[in-house]
């Protein structure tokens, strides 16, 4: 049965001449409920492959982030394909505008079979669910996603992290269990150290002194005092915080759960942004700022100039996750605990969950054949379907060393790793472990995370989902809320605020109603526990 995908609308969409691809018309029409024991014509194999005997094909709306390749070039797809007997067809869409492109395939109610590196807010899956666009997957998963079943068994705040308050599933997420891939490591240039004789800051106070060194002493050699003794990137912009603060909270006792400025305690939620560790550590960074110990472009240069930053070796101390920005001359640099703060706090606050990227795939109510497509799906949550995924072919592309992979160094030399892969650009729907992660994971990765682990709290809870009328509630306060919160702090590291004004800024976040937030934050939490 072909589906016309006739609508101008679209057109800035779908590639040109595209239609709806078809379902085989020997195909039993499903939906979401498993039918134990039906039998069809093209039947799908609870295990192994292929997953159906007659070919499949299958239409998915995708994300192409700007260094990727066309998604039907890239070995994973063409590999997968011949032995699922399932062939996609995957709707490119730009980054650029990617949200709008998103939005008009629900409003135009002209949906594909599914969604793949959709970027779904849990808002969006909650409407497009209860409203009968998406379908619930708990089942399906139940059946046909051994893999994903596992990782949601071992660590359970997968589930409470994609289950709506009605308990149903519409989106699942991409996920990460290798604790490298979740958190900016805390870089220190060892060689300024070494010739310095400086040792690694164990305490704030600690680390103020190495940052005046790095200043003062020239460790660079080339006789000018223009050392960058600290930068962090910029604002991520739209009130979603400064990286500088994430980076350095947890030194003040401030941590970042349920996806928000949030310490938990005693099972009581308490948003931070107004309380007093949360003014001493923008005491202290406004003091590292004044004194130009933190980069003085902190709030505008751009990605790239922070990256370049890093290259050049003419930084003393940053934040990332990984030591691909500066892995030419990386020997310089050597990861660092976080510091102890002035009450004794020493928390790596800023890491992410592990059911990291939500909303990176779901099944829209059009597609006939669900089960086969939760089956297709569940393969990239093995680490066999995720090294396909992200190192495309053995030999060709990647080798194996001690049983993990590695781009071939003739690989390497080809810049071609971004074309190969939809994880380049991030939020693709696959589990990230161990075994898969030599590229963001190298042994000087790994040694940068041993110094971080023992400071990682027990359970990093994800943003909750919450029912449409509370999402829109917390949506509403959080626009005003965050971006205040955004720009004041701005204002009082840069100096333009005095910390004279914390009063009347604590006074605006309560006009504000972020005690009425910290409730519905409450409230989920609540809910949450008593799901276990």
């Amino acid at each position: 049965m072909n589906k016309n995908w006739v609508t101008t609308l679209l057109s800035t969409v779908v590639v040109s001449g595209l239609t709806l691809a078809a379902c085989s018309p020997d195909n039993a029409a499903r939906k979401n409920d498993v039918k134990s024991g039906a039998e069809s014509a093209n039947a799908v194999s609870a295990a192994g492959f292929p997953i159906v005997k007659e070919p499949l094909k299958l239409k998915m709306f995708t994300r192409i982030a700007p260094s990727n390749g066309p998604f039907k070039d890239m070995p994973v797809f063409q590999d997968f394909e011949k032995m699922s007997n399932v062939q996609v067809e995957f709707i490119e869409a730009p980054t650029d505008g990617f949200a709008e492109k998103k939005n008009l395939l629900f409003a135009s109610n002209e949906l594909p079979d599914a969604l793949y590196r959709a970027g779904l807010t849990p808002l969006e899956a909650i409407r497009y669910g209860s409203g009968g666009q998406l379908i619930p997957l708990e089942k399906l998963i139940e059946t046909y996603a051994p893999n994903l079943k596992k990782l949601m068994d071992t660590y359970p705040e997968i589930r409470s992290a994609i289950t709506t308050p009605e308990g149903h599933i519409y989106a699942i997420p991409g996920i990460v269990t290798v604790n490298a891939a979740r958190t900016d490591k805390k870089w220190m240039n060892q060689a300024w150290l070494k010739k310095l004789n400086l040792k690694e800051p164990e305490t704030t106070d600690d680390l103020y002194e190495v940052l005046k060194a790095f200043r003062d002493k020239d460790p660079n050699g080339n006789g000018k005092q223009d050392e960058i003794p600290m930068t962090a990137r910029a604002s991520a912009g739209s009130g979603l915080g400064l990286p500088v603060i994430d980076m350095m909270s947890g030194s003040f006792g401030l941590d970042k759960q349920l996806g928000y400025y949030i310490n938990l305690e005693n099972d009581k939620v308490q948003i931070w942004m107004g309380n007093d560790r949360n003014k001493e550590l923008l005491m202290y960074l406004n003091k590292l700022y004044s004194e130009k110990l933190l980069d003085q472009e902190l709030f505008s240069h751009k990605e790239a100039q922070y990256l370049a930053k890093q290259t050049a070796g003419n930084t003393g101390f940053f934040f990332d996750q990984t030591n691909n920005p500066f892995i030419a001359i990386a020997d310089q640099y050597i990861g660092i605990p976080p510091v102890k703060g002035p009450h004794g706090d020493r928390l790596q606050s800023h890491a992410a969950p592990v059911p990291r990227d939500f909303g990176a795939f779901a099944i829209t109510s059009v597609n006939k054949n669900p089960e086969a497509t939760m089956r297709w799906i569940d393969y990239f949550y093995g680490d066999e379907g995720s090294t396909l995924l992200r190192f495309g072919r053995q030999g060709e592309n990647y080798e194996l060393r001690e049983g993990i992979p590695y781009y071939t160094d003739a690989f390497l030399a080809t810049g071609n790793q971004s074309k190969i892969t939809p994880y380049a650009g991030g939020g693709a729907p696959h589990l990230i472990s161990d075994k898969v992660a030599s590229y963001i994971n190298p042994p000087q990765v790994q040694e940068a995370q041993k110094k971080l682990d023992p400071f990682m709290p027990k359970v990093r809870y994800a943003a909750p989902m919450f029912d449409e009328q509370t999402a829109q509630k917390i949506n509403v306060l959080r626009n005003d809320i965050d971006k205040y919160y955004e720009e004041q702090s701005t204002k009082f590291i840069a100096g333009a605020l005095s910390f004279d004004k914390w009063g009347e800024f604590q006074a605006t976040l309560k006009k504000m109603k972020i005690d009425e937030l910290q409730k519905l934050y409450q409230d989920a939490y609540d809910n949450l526990k008593k799901q276990k």
